[in-house]
């Protein structure tokens, strides 16, 4: 089995997958570690300024077949890996297969105040402003098309230990249900 974190920048996805690994007794990826080396790039950041989102994009869903992901027990996606051209369609059918392609929503007010806390310059804007800047058009843009992928919707607007319990439960991680 497979877990799939999703969800905008800021929302915890890598904090959470490196927790829930251990967990399920499996290793952990963030795409966002693999896509840079597809790319011969040291960040996300650096394939974006150099390269542009719509090559970043498609490594991204290469990356999607590297073996170390799919060898992976929870894979963290980038926030823009369901937008990549093939990328939903291939979360689609691994969810039919068994995976979970959890959704982590959090407000745009709680990714804000979340991503202050953030080096800039770690998470260059996408749409010409700053990542703080964008926010609210991303979570708009995006939302639904996480929740058309999701195989489950978790709410991260909270405490982490909290979130990690929710979605450790949904994937039987957890011998508790969390309230």
């Amino acid at each position: 089995m497979t877990v799939y974190l999703m969800g905008l920048r800021g929302v915890g996805k890598s904090t959470l997958g490196a927790a829930l690994a251990p967990r399920l007794g499996g290793s952990f990826i963030d795409l966002d570690d693999i896509t840079p080396a597809i790319l011969g790039k040291s960040s996300p950041a650096a394939c974006l300024t150099e390269l542009g989102e719509p090559a970043f994009r498609e490594a991204e869903r290469r990356a999607l077949d590297d073996p170390r992901v799919l060898s992976a027990s929870v894979v963290s996606l980038g926030g823009g890996t369901p937008t990549a051209p093939g990328a939903a369609e291939l979360l689609l059918r691994r969810a039919r297969a068994g995976a979970h392609v959890i959704y982590l929503a959090a407000s745009p007010a709680t990714l804000r105040a979340r991503l202050r806390r953030d080096d800039p310059s770690a998470r260059p804007g996408l749409l010409g402003g700053t990542a703080l800047d964008e926010v609210e058009r991303l979570f708009t843009a995006r939302d639904p098309i996480y929740r058309s992928i999701a195989t489950s919707v978790v709410e991260a607007n909270g405490d982490t230990a909290l979130v990690l319990e929710r979605v450790s439960w949904l994937v039987g991680a957890s011998p508790n249900r969390p309230a």
